[in-house]
């Protein structure tokens, strides 16, 4: 089991008092103390031990429970991180003389004890409040699954919503903003296992649309870590970009070499001198290999401290936005001889090394530079702020804990994996990893309305259910509803959206449970029939890597999944047929991205106006209770989701079709007003209302609005749209679907034809 052991949580008795000088009979929660002494002791203890912690409690009037029966929800007590409350204080005796028998006792505090400072919640009230006293306005946590946004299938960061505001455009909400957003980043999949890797997180966002820059970011970062989380100043290494040669930028009609970040450089040894700590750049050159025994201060070439959507100054493509940053690392301490037992460990140590020993904490983007060509860059007139700090990596600073698996926000879940499998952690961590992160991403997703299926965020959320299955099956679990229970619980108090939801998440995942049973029957089916004369004896089937690589494509299964039903193959020919594959991906991908809203092309556009034509007259056939569950929007054709649990007709599209080509072509007037939600809402205006919007929203209007007349069309939207809607040409539905689940789909195309 989790060896959380005997856990001692002891709070002096002084502290217990409230706003009127009376002591709390009970205690519901770490939260409700400003100045703490709280002590857990996370590992086995010796019932000798246990004797001298209970008498050295009774005569300071500690109070005490046991973790481990917290975890089980022994105490009728409300729930905190490891421990379920405060038992009613015992009367304070005096005890026998214990001093002589202490030194024991001294020596378990010395190693065992760790502070307990603050939940996932309350590091995201602190951060909230500490940039809206410096003139922030918080906006909405954006739906994980972006709307009207081809370019990618997740909101993998707080700055992806913002793209049209860092590229010029005025943000109704101001020029400095914040927010904790959650965020989802699928090439973190087959990473998942170590222990910081998760593929979804929270991402603790603040931004300066052309108002602060470095001066001011940096230091507020630092005292927010330092003052606000009360992180050890001495724990914390930084690194910024080390500049590229081959790469140009024109600054003040000149041309220069894209040279290191020497601003950023001197702000953090600066900062880091008021606080009388030397800190010495480890490497005066990129060319230099980083040392951490030379200094605190590490450049670093592109691939570690540039940022763009697209990576790399080279792979940013022409008329986007990037620019250098700087991350903040913190330092688990060479006493702990992490490197020495690592891989690496005949390498130097750096902040960048992947021997355990340091963590990112916190990356601040400075976004000021556009490419013009393949190697020129030109300088913003407006240059932007984009921070980035997770959530979960913070806690695990804090609580000093290199397994982010360990820490608070995981441990229930751990803990309920390890009771549904019967198995321990400490002899499964990868496996426990795999299928907490899997299905806590997979609760999430689809809490955004997604369903398993073949196709983009479907193909993705499938995949994070059946890999995670693969791993509970192996560990020997069956039913993984206490799981999914569990991490709504955990997750309850910062998206209280889950609780409601419960039911529909819990019955989506069990449903792909038994499709997947019913897939690996297929697949067995398909081999058994294709190679009928398999010695099953033998229990391994050698098949072809083109069969493989059909039980991949058609059924779904990983190499990983063939391997574990008993079949082996040319993994060399699998791989090269992957790779053709991928790169077929890769060139639809690309093809996604140009179509994207981000840059803004004309039939795009015209498309975004169409589909708020279309949704209104779904609903003039339909009724109000028609709404959008969804919609994607390229330069080729629009996708457009709607709740009706019928297939239309012929008739029925046709008259779809006319009515939204009437509204084309009477020209009406597209625009926006800045309204507040409330406002909004009392115009009637529709949208995604799943969505959480800020308290000032954009409203576009489609038709004139007078005091005898209502506009066609009023909707929730960030645009951009046409002026007209006779620009939008001709729209023509080419086809509908049924999705399941009572939604319906869509598709057309708009402009000439």
């Amino acid at each position: 089991m989790l060896k959380s052991g005997i856990g001692i949580i002891a709070l002096k008795s002084s502290h217990l008092k409230n706003s009127n000088g009376a002591r709390y009979e009970d205690v519901k929660g770490v939260s409700l103390f400003k100045d703490k002494r709280i002590m857990l002791i996370d590992n086995p203890v010796s019932s000798k031990c246990i004797f001298f912690i209970t008498i050295l409690l009774l005569y300071n009037s500690y109070f005490f429970v046991n973790t481990a029966e917290c975890l089980h929800s022994s105490f009728k007590i409300n729930p905190a991180p490891f421990f379920c409350g405060i038992l009613k204080p015992t009367q304070k005796k005096k005890p026998p003389n214990p001093r002589s028998k202490l030194r024991g006792f001294k020596k378990v505090l010395d190693k065992r004890v760790i502070m307990i400072a603050m939940t996932a919640l309350e590091i995201i009230n602190k951060y909230i409040s500490f940039f809206e006293k410096r003139g922030h306005k918080r906006i909405a946590n954006s739906s994980l699954v972006p709307q009207n946004d081809p370019t990618t299938l997740f909101t993998s960061s707080g700055m992806q919503p913002l793209v049209p505001y860092l590229l010029g455009e005025e943000h109704p909400m101001g020029k400095r903003l914040v927010n904790v957003q959650n965020s989802f980043r699928a090439q973190d999949i087959d990473e998942i296992g170590d222990n910081h890797h998760t593929t979804f997180f929270r991402m603790l966002g603040n931004w300066s649309l052309g108002d602060y820059f470095k001066k001011e970011q940096l230091p507020w970062f630092f005292e927010f870590l330092t003052q606000e989380l009360k992180l050890d100043p001495k724990r914390l290494y930084v690194t910024v970009f080390g500049g590229e040669d081959k790469f140009k930028v024109i600054e003040n009609k000149k041309w220069q070499p894209l040279r290191p970040d020497v601003e950023a450089a001197d702000i953090w040894t600066k900062i880091f001198e008021k606080i009388e700590i030397k800190a010495k750049i480890a490497n005066v050159s990129i060319r230099d290999k980083p040392d951490i025994n030379k200094g605190r201060i590490f450049y670093y070439r592109s691939d570690k401290n540039w940022w763009s959507r697209s990576g790399t100054p080279e792979q940013i493509p022409i008329g986007e936005i990037g620019g250098p940053d700087s991350e903040v690392f913190y330092d688990f301490g060479e006493e702990l001889k992490l490197h020495n037992k690592s891989p690496f460990k005949n390498e130097l140590c750096h902040p960048n090394c992947q021997c355990g020993r340091f963590l990112e904490i916190g990356n601040s983007v400075f976004m000021q530079y556009k490419k013009i060509d393949d190697s020129t860059f030109e300088e913003l007139p407006n240059k932007n702020v984009d921070f980035g700090g997770g959530l979960e990596r913070l806690l695990a600073a804090i609580e000093e804990k290199q397994d982010v698996f360990t820490t608070p926000q995981f441990v229930p879940i751990i803990r309920i994996i390890e009771l549904t499998t019967a198995k321990e952690y400490e002899k499964h961590q990868k496996g426990m990893r795999i299928i907490a992160d899997h299905f806590i991403s997979s609760v999430f997703i689809t809490a955004n309305n997604v369903q398993p299926s073949n196709k983009e965020q479907g193909y993705i959320l499938r995949r994070l259910i059946r890999r995670g299955l693969d791993y509970f099956y192996k560990l020997g679990g069956q039913d993984i509803s206490p799981i999914l229970k569990t991490i709504v619980e955990q997750y309850r108090k910062t998206d209280k959206d889950l609780e409601a939801k419960f039911e529909v998440i819990k019955n989506t995942i069990i449903e792909e449970k038994q499709r997947y049973k019913n897939t690996l029957r297929t697949a067995k089916q398909f081999i058994s029939e294709k190679y009928p004369s398999s010695d099953e004896l033998k229990g391994v089937s050698k098949i072809s890597a083109d069969d493989a690589f059909v039980l991949y494509t058609t059924h779904g299964l990983s190499p990983t999944q063939i391997k574990s039903l008993g079949y082996t193959f040319n993994e060399q020919e699998f791989a090269e047929k992957m790779k053709a594959h991928r790169n077929v991906s890769m060139a639809s991908a690309t093809k996604r991205f140009a179509g994207g809203l981000a840059d803004h092309q004309e039939k795009t556009i015209m498309g975004h106006t169409a589909t708020h034509l279309l949704h209104q007259a779904l609903r003039d056939m339909f009724g109000t209770q028609l709404h959008q569950t969804g919609s994607n929007i390229t330069s080729e054709r629009i996708r457009f989701d709607f709740n009706y649990g019928k297939n239309l007709t012929g008739e029925q599209l046709n008259k779809i079709e006319e009515i939204v080509n009437q509204k084309i072509r009477a020209n009406l007037p597209v625009n926006f007003e800045m309204l507040t939600l409330q406002k909004a809402k009392e115009i009637g205006a529709i949208g995604l209302f799943d969505e959480k919007y800020s308290d000032t929203v954009k409203i576009y209007f489609i038709g004139p609005k007078t005091k005898d007349q209502r506009p066609y069309s009023i909707e929730f939207c960030g645009g951009p749209h046409v002026e007209k809607t006779s620009q939008v040409g001709k729209f023509s539905i080419i086809k509908q679907e049924n999705r399941g689940k009572g939604i319906r789909r869509i598709y057309a195309i708009v402009g000439k034809q």
